[in-house]
This record gives structure tokens, sequence and C-alpha cells, in this order.
């Protein structure tokens, strides 16, 4: 029997069950004395005659049987805590003293509200760096249009789904250490390998093995100890397609970002791209909706022309929330205001989508300023009364974080939108 396999030799638990069964007979005698049940008869019959002769009265055996009761639970008491000793010594050695920390902090985690955040890029993942800290209720929907850089490659070379946006948020929502997010961020110099990161590269390793992407993601989550999963919002091999104001068209997610057009039009190839279902049930059980932070038209919008997705968000009675970028996308967003970019969502999703807009009033320091400016980009205009007109309710602050990038601060981020939830729930 594998139940034996805890006596063997050097697992130091052999003492603890014996300490536990001497404790558990003491507890029984004890209780019998006090209780006049022969739980163990030959044994109380001696007890019950050595303190008749002691004593003559039954205080004695009342206060025998106290002791032995305290005696026998402090045994136990003992056994019990000797036992998770020694199993966490043998696991966990130098994270022991840890481990009530993280099993606290777990269970507060679990109890989080369920938060889905839908978008790509490097924006999504900044989310979910802050939101992990609140909620282990984490379903991060995931654009799968990609055909740039390392993703585009392997998408290209294997069939497979661009790993890269789903690589950074998986590790966004990973609970390892900072040296394995690292190596799972390098990015090969030379060679063959140049451009692609370690981590893509393990996703397409998985991804053969397994012979399924979603169920490679799932891997590569396991191994990072992630808080919350990763989908990609469909697993059909979709590309991006965009129709610009004077009628000319571009095709890939690249090309998009780069055409410095304005978009009339955006589409999926092929158009019938089938969200899963798994996405479609996120959506419908969630507590609150998140869209962005990202690039407008090449990792948020491209999530809502999956069939399936607006339908969803317009029946889930969650707030949803868009998470407005800081500065304009040269080249995508060009002078766009906080409304233009609420108006191109519900454009390509149903009028009056949207709850709330969330968006940074921080002002951007001068040389950043400048340097933003040089290569077309500026800060998202807050335009109120529009956005009144839209029927959206605008929350402003502080989220600028103070590195020499101008993008939000994932713990300010984050602190606003569980504020925002715990307002919502509380009307």
């Amino acid at each position: 029997m594998r139940v034996l396999k805890w006596l063997y030799p050097g697992l130091r638990v052999k003492r603890y069950v014996f300490l536990a069964t001497a404790g558990i007979g003491f507890g029984m005698v004890g209780a019998a004395l006090l209780w006049g049940r022969q739980l163990l008869r030959v044994l109380e019959r001696q007890l019950q005659m050595y303190l008749g002769a002691f004593a003559g009265t039954t205080v004695l055996y009342y206060a025998t049987g106290m002791l032995l009761l305290g005696f026998g639970f402090a045994l136990v008491v003992v056994a019990i805590k000797g036992v998770v000793h020694s199993i966490l010594e043998a696991i966990t050695p130098e994270r022991e003293s840890e481990l009530i920390d993280v099993l606290y902090r777990r269970r507060q985690l679990k109890n989080g509200p369920y938060i889905v955040a839908i978008g790509g890029g490097s924006g999504l993942s900044v989310l979910l760096r802050g939101i992990k800290r609140y909620t282990s209720n984490i379903t991060a929907i995931v654009t799968v249009s990609d055909d740039g850089g390392s993703s585009g490659r392997l998408r290209g070379e294997m069939g497979m789904l661009p790993p890269g946006d789903i690589r950074n948020c998986v590790l966004a929502l990973a609970d390892t250490e900072p040296l394995l997010e690292r190596l799972f961020q390098y990015r090969f110099k030379d060679g063959e390998l140049g451009g692609h990161s370690f981590g893509n590269l393990l996703i397409a390793a998985m991804t053969s093995v397994t012979g399924d992407f979603q169920l490679a993601i799932k891997e590569f989550s396991k191994v990072l100890a992630v808080r919350g999963r990763v989908l990609p919002v469909t697993t059909a091999d979709v590309r991006l397609r965009a129709e610009l104001e004077d009628g000319s068209v571009v095709e890939g997610e690249t090309n998009v970002s780069l055409c410095g057009g304005k978009v009339r039009s955006l589409s999926l190839i092929p158009s019938d791209a089938e969200a899963l279902p798994e996405v479609l049930k996120a959506i419908a059980e969630a507590d609150v909706v998140l869209l962005g932070p990202g690039s407008l038209y090449t990792s948020v919008i491209p999530n809502l022309l999956v069939r399936g997705i607006a339908g969803a968000l317009a029946a889930t009675s969650a707030p949803k929330v868009y998470i407005c970028n800081v500065m304009t996308q040269p080249g995508e967003t060009d002078g766009f205001t906080a409304a233009e970019h609420v108006s191109a969502i519900e454009r390509f999703s149903s009028p009056r989508l949207l709850d709330y807009v969330v968006i940074n009033s921080a002002r951007v320091r001068p040389h950043l300023l400048s340097k933003y400016a040089a290569a077309g980009s500026v800060p998202v205009t807050i335009d109120f009364p529009r956005l009144r007109q839209l029927g959206v309710h605008t929350v402003t602050e502080d989220l600028l974080d103070k590195g020499d990038a101008v993008r939000h601060d994932p713990d300010k981020l984050a602190r606003r939108v569980i504020q925002l939830i715990s307002s919502v729930k509380k009307k």
C-alpha cells in the first residue's frame, strides 16, 4: 500500500506518527474518565482502580481525565507540526519560512474579482503585471494577427499562431524568479536564430510536441506558475486587412501599423474566424471586462472582429472599461483624442458598448515630450464634452510610469482599475 511508504526510513515521519498515536490514546483515556465511556476498557479499569484506592472521591477522576485529554491533544498538535515541517523541509528548504505568506496571498488572490482583459502587444502585459497583485481570477484574451519579427517568422515557417504577444502576457502573469523571466525574454542576436526570443522558440517546440497551440500555452503557463490564464482569441490563422480613407487597401498587422493613413474599415481574413468557447465563457462570467491599453487598430480592435466577441461583450452585464493609450501612435492614431479612440472601438463592435474610459491625466515630462514629438507621437487629449456625448464615464488619474518611456505604470493602473471595480460593485 502506498500509505505505508510514509513509514520508510529517512522521511522523519514515523516518529510523529507514533507520537500522534500516543496522543490519541491518552486523549481517549482522558475522555473516558470524563464522560464515563469505556473507550479503552482494560486501561480505564486499571486507572479507576488505582485512582479509587488513592482517593475515595470522583474529583481525581475528572482532574486526571482533563490532564490526559490535554496531554493527548498537545501530542497530536506537536506530531502534526512535525510532519508538516519535515515535508516542507524536503520540498522547499530555502522558502519554508515564507510558506504561510504564500498561502495567505494565494487565498486572497483567489477571492479577487474575475477580470477579463482584451488586447495585445506590450500594453496588455503592462496591465496584467499590475492586476495580478490583486486577483488570480484573470483571463487575458490576446490577438493573434501579429505577422512581424520572430512571431511572423515562426508563423510563416511552422504554420503556427504567432506566440509573441501571448508570451509577453504569460510572463506578465507569472509568479516566477526574475532570472527565469529574463531567460524566456532573451532574444538571440546572431546566426539563424537571430531575432528569435527563447520563449517563442519554447512555445513553438511545445506546439510541435503537443500538436496543439492552446495546449502548448497551458503547459508553458504551468512552468511559470501563472496567476490566471492566457487565451488566444481564436485558433484560426487570421490576417488583418485595412481599407484607408484614400481607398487603398493594406494587409498584414505590420503594414497596417505603418500605413500612415486614416483607417476607414478593418477586417480579418478569413472573416468567419470563430472565437474560442473558453473566451466567450470568460466574458459571460466576468465581473469586469478591460480593453487595452495597446495599439488601437492592431492590438485592441482585431479581437472585436473575431466572430462572437462583439456579441458577447454586448450581452454581458459586466462593466466594459477601455484603458486609453497615453500617447498617440504614429501612422495609426495620429492626432486621435480619447473620444476618437472610444468611437473607433464602438464603430467596429457596437454603439454604447463601453461604460468607462480610464485616461492618464498627468503631464508628460518636457524632455520626453520632445523625444516623442520627434517621432510623431503626442499625448492623447481628453475631450470631456465629446466623451459625455458618447455616454461613457471618464476616469482620470496620474497613471504615468516614472521611467524613460511614456507608458502606464502597472501598479498605478491596476490600483485605479481595482478601485473602479469596487465602486461599481457598491452601486
